[in-house]
């Protein structure tokens, strides 16, 4: 499987809420980084597979996915680069987070090894913010 076909099997996997099949795509030592402050219930920096669990378990916990729609997989060495659009809500609000994202992967032996996700944090804010 090459890098951009794993990172396609894991896009996937998300968009199902299958998270057995997200893992096994995953290095023992993965590090997630989503940024954003803490009122976005899963921004922060996750390490390892088990942290990986808790980090995917909240963030389809929080919202409902109206729209997850990669359009761009670019592959350079161990790197790939996903842009695409997202439509959610926050469960906890009923907000909605509508934004461009960028995902930028590192992978090893055919697993993610480094996850960094970037969008408009400042609608995500928004939206569990909403009262």
């Amino acid at each position: 499987m090459t890098n951009i076909e794993t990172t396609q099997a894991i896009f996937a996997a998300f968009g199902a809420g299958d998270i057995p099949a997200i893992l096994e795509h995953l290095a023992e030592d993965v590090v997630i980084e989503f940024y954003g402050p803490a009122v976005i219930p899963y921004a922060g920096t996750y390490r390892g597979r088990a942290e990986a669990r808790r980090f995917f378990e909240t963030v389809l916990s929080s919202v409902r996915i109206n729209q997850f729609e990669p359009e761009e997989f670019l592959a350079d060495a161990d790197k790939v680069i996903v842009t695409g659009h997202l439509n959610l809500n926050a469960l906890s609000t009923g907000g909605t987070i509508d934004s461009d994202f960028v995902h930028i992967i590192t992978l090893a032996d055919g697993k993610w090894t480094r996850f960094r996700d970037f969008m408009n944090t400042a609608v995500a804010v928004a939206a569990f913010s909403a009262a």
